[in-house]
């Protein structure tokens, strides 16, 4: 696995912020994606553990299977979402413009979204609690 290239660790004390930041849950330092949301080709790379504290970023094997849950109900949020958006400005649409842009905003949206349900996942399920004293100063 790669490490992150960037080394400057900056210190995030909130959960939620670190969270939205796709920080480490135990020292909100390190980066839980080792590339770019934009990568198409490895967006969901994820290293082995967190390059300031060592933090597993799989407890078990299979760990992430639950996240299919997560994604899923991001996903209906999109689809519900687009679907009144589209409903209202658009003046009730043929049946093809919603599929076209429901579809098209779901392929847009699947790095974030993977990269999200992976986050809540390790965040809630993962068993670690932030402290101060796994990052660095």
């Amino acid at each position: 696995m790669t490490e992150p290239t960037d080394t400057s660790y900056e210190l995030v004390d909130s959960t939620a912020l670190a969270l939205a930041k796709l920080r480490c849950p135990r020292c909100h330092q390190g980066k839980l994606f080792s590339t770019s949301a934009l990568n198409v080709t490895q967006f969901a790379q994820m290293p082995a553990q967190c390059p300031v504290c060592s933090q597993s970023f799989e407890p078990e094997p299979g760990f992430y299977f639950g996240s299919m849950y997560i994604t899923f109900a991001f996903n209906v949020a999109t689809f519900l979402v687009l679907g009144v958006l589209i409903y209202y400005l658009l003046g009730n649409p043929d049946t093809w413009v919603y599929v076209t842009i429901i579809t098209g905003a779901t392929v847009l949206f699947t790095p974030l979204i993977l990269r999200y349900s992976r986050a809540l996942m390790l965040y809630l399920f993962g068993g670690v609690q932030y402290s101060r004293k796994w990052g660095r100063q």
